[in-house]
C-alpha cells in the first residue's frame, strides 16, 4: 500500500520533530545552536511559517509552528537542511546526512492542545534531565515565554496572548501552565500522534480536517464492517 503524503493544514499548527541519524549528536557547541537557528528564523521568514515554540535538544529538533501553505513546512525543513547539513559536515569533517529519514510532523487541534504541546517542548529539556528548569535551557523558546529574554524567531501564537493582558501577566500565566509538568500519558499522546502522521485532535476535529482535505487524518478503525443480518430491515 502506498504511504499518504504528510499530512499538512495551512494556517493549523504542527508539532514537528527531526531526528539525527543512529543517536547523533547535532549540536555540540553554542555555535552549532546559534547556526541551525539562524537558518530556521531565515527560512521561516522567507516561506511562511510562524514558529510558536522550539526546543534543539543534543540529539533532536522540535517545533510548533503554523505553515502559511501546505507546501511551506516541507520547503522550511528542506531549506535548514541543506544549510545546516553542510555546514556541519564541513566543521565536524564528515560526510552524508545528519536525520534520520524525514521529519515526522502531526496537524494539532489548537483549542484543545496547543498550550500542553508548546509546554511539553519547552519542558523537554527538564524531562530529559539536561536541566532544573524549563527556563534554564538556553535552546528553546521557554525564556522568551517565560519573560527571560526575547527571542526574534518567535511569532507568539493567539492563545499565548490570551493568557493576559499585557506581557508580564501573559509571561505569569505561561509560568504557572509550565508548573504543570506533562504527564506520561500527555507526553506519549503528542509523541505517537507526530510519529505516526496523525491529526493530534477531537473526533470533531479530525472530521472536519478530513473533509477540508479531502483525506484520513487518522488511522483507520481495525476490523472488518459489521456485517448486516438478512433479517434486518432494508
Amino acid at each position: 500500500m502506498a504511504r499518504l503524503p504528510r499530512l499538512v493544514a495551512p494556517d493549523q499548527p504542527h508539532h514537528v520533530i527531526q531526528s539525527g541519524i543512529d543517536g547523533l549528536t547535532i549540536f555540540r557547541d553554542d555555535e552549532d545552536h546559534q547556526a541551525f537557528l539562524r537558518f530556521l528564523r531565515d527560512a521561516a521568514r522567507q516561506f511562511g511559517l510562524a514558529v510558536h515554540a522550539y526546543v534543539l535538544l543534543p540529539g533532536r529538533v522540535h517545533l510548533l509552528a503554523t505553515p502559511r501553505q501546505s507546501d511551506t513546512l516541507g520547503r522550511v525543513m528542506q531549506w535548514v537542511g541543506r544549510q545546516y547539513v553542510p555546514y556541519f559536515n564541513a566543521r565536524y569533517g564528515r560526510s552524508g546526512t545528519l536525520w534520520q529519514s524525514r521529519y515526522k510532523a502531526t496537524v494539532v487541534e489548537s483549542e484543545r492542545y496547543f498550550l500542553l504541546c508548546s509546554k511539553y517542548v519547552e519542558a523537554l529539556p527538564m524531562l530529559e534531565n539536561l536541566v532544573a528548569s524549563p527556563e534554564d535551557y538556553r535552546w528553546s523558546s521557554c525564556g522568551h515565554h517565560a519573560g527571560v529574554r526575547s527571542d526574534p524567531l518567535i511569532t507568539d501564537h493567539p492563545l499565548f496572548w490570551a493568557l493576559g493582558n499585557t506581557p508580564f501577566e501573559r509571561e505569569a500565566a505561561y509560568r504557572a501552565v509550565l508548573e504543570q509538568i506533562p504527564t506520561a500519558s500527555e507526553t506519549r499522546l503528542i509523541d505517537e500522534a507526530t510519529r505516526k502522521g496523525w491529526a493530534l485532535g477531537s473526533e470533531q476535529f479530525k472530521a472536519g480536517l478530513s473533509r477540508q482535505l479531502s483525506r484520513r487524518v487518522a488511522p483507520a478503525k481495525r476490523g472488518r464492517p459489521r456485517k448486516v443480518s438478512a433479517d434486518a430491515p432494508g
